[in-house]
């Protein structure tokens, strides 16, 4: 088959990708294993830590300046996902979440959107009914195979080690708001020669 043929092809699912990037208004995370790297560390004390990554969080930053509402929606209920949430500003923190579609929904309705305009990044079993009935579905590199098979988009990046902002970095720059695209917020490094 030419080459040309199998680029023509993925024309029409990079435009249709291209318009969905464009409608969203709401991006919610579920946290083990798409903001982390899905492990769970416990010290001898009892102590539980978790790695965020800082280019993630700088995403959501800018999703945030962009006018797009963040959410973080997880089964899990850990102080260290609120203090996560509060750091980054995140205004819609829902933890314990049995039913993320019916908590997600609700989100939405409160800020009078639909579920096309919300893009939702999960990685696990427990993520695929919300991954199936949003508007942009995404998974980090790493997720499990059934997520997999029914996302619009598998980032190239690991949870927790920038899928998020792999993703935000796609939204941005399809609704023409990534800083690396005005002007007025990006300056070129001078070289020393």
């Amino acid at each position: 088959m030419p080459a040309s043929s199998h680029v023509n092809r993925r024309r029409p699912a990079r435009r249709r990708l291209l318009q969905t990037l464009r409608r969203i208004r709401l991006f919610a995370m579920d946290v083990d294993g798409v903001l982390t790297d899905a492990g769970m560390y416990y010290s001898e004390s009892g102590d539980e830590w978790k790695k965020f990554n800082t280019r993630d969080g700088m995403g959501i930053k800018l999703l945030q300046q962009a006018g797009l509402i963040t959410a973080l929606v997880t089964q899990e209920h850990t102080k260290l996902v609120l203090r996560r949430g509060e750091k980054l500003e995140i205004p819609e923190v829902h933890q314990g979440v049995r039913d993320k579609l019916a908590t997600l929904r609700q989100i939405a309705g409160k800020y009078s959107l639909s579920l096309d305009q919300v893009a939702f990044i999960g990685d696990d079993v427990n993520d695929l009914a919300t991954l199936k009935a949003v508007g942009l579905s995404a998974a980090p590199a790493d997720c499990v195979p059934s997520v997999g098979k029914v996302v619009q988009y598998r980032c190239r990046k690991k949870g927790g080690e920038g899928a998020v902002r792999e993703l935000a970095d796609l939204i941005l720059a399809a609704q023409a708001r990534h800083p690396l695209h005005s002007s007025e917020q990006w300056v070129p490094v001078k070289r020393e020669t």
